[in-house]
């Protein structure tokens, strides 16, 4: 009965072991097909010249210079305004600074991303409500986890979002913010029309991987 039980063992442990391997596998594939899709849109956008503005505006995570429809000292000031809500951020014991997203346009602070629970998403408000500067905060911050896949996931949508948003005539892409977090897509930047607005917005909706849009798109002079 023994030796009929050790067997069973290492039957059940050999299963096991495939069962691992097979989920590491899967997994791998996932997000190798990620991958290959993110190289897939760099290529085509190097074919277009539009590779550079795509990756940059990714890094960077705000509006660029050269399409912003900001003066210089607006652009400055909001900059400024920025860098403190993440410092302050930082400098505080109840928020975790590097899940919270900080943009600003025309002192208006913007907050996105996932934090674990509601006190820390108030906090957060909070803190940047008593920057210098800040006029008004919007508070995108859900509320829960994000994990390494939906990250993942996550990045291929915004890559997708921008992309398009690249090649569509009429829209400076540039000017237009895209951050997504567990399939919910905020869109933000200025823009010369409503039409402008409406066409990103669809656009965002069609892309796979786009669960919600939030839209804090403002039309120039409304």
């Amino acid at each position: 009965m023994v030796i009929v039980g050790e067997i069973h063992i290492k039957e059940c442990n050999t299963k096991a072991v495939r069962l691992r391997f097979f989920l590491k596998r899967s997994w791998r594939v996932k997000y190798m097909k990620h991958y290959l899709t993110l190289c897939g849109l760099f290529l085509t956008l190097m074919a277009t010249g539009c590779a550079p503005a795509l990756i940059g505006a990714g890094a960077a995570g705000g509006y660029k210079v050269a399409t912003d429809e900001r003066n210089a000292d607006g652009m400055w000031d909001d900059s400024a305004i920025t860098t403190k809500v993440k410092t302050e951020l930082l400098k505080d014991h109840m928020t975790t600074a590097f899940q919270i997203d900080v943009d600003t346009l025309e002192g208006k602070v913007f907050l996105t991303g996932v934090v674990e629970t509601e006190q820390e998403s108030e906090r957060a408000v909070e803190i940047a409500k008593n920057v210098p500067g800040a006029k008004k905060v919007t508070n995108n911050l859900q509320i829960g986890e994000r994990t390494f896949g939906q990250s993942v996931d996550d990045t291929v949508t915004g890559s997708r979002i921008k992309a398009k948003l690249i090649v569509e005539p009429g829209i400076r892409s540039l000017n237009i913010d895209v951050d997504v977090y567990n399939g919910v897509v905020t869109l933000r930047g200025i823009v010369d029309s409503s039409d402008q607005r409406k066409r990103a917005i669809e656009i965002a909706q069609s892309t796979s991987g786009a669960v919600r849009i939030v839209d804090n798109i403002k039309v120039q002079n409304h």
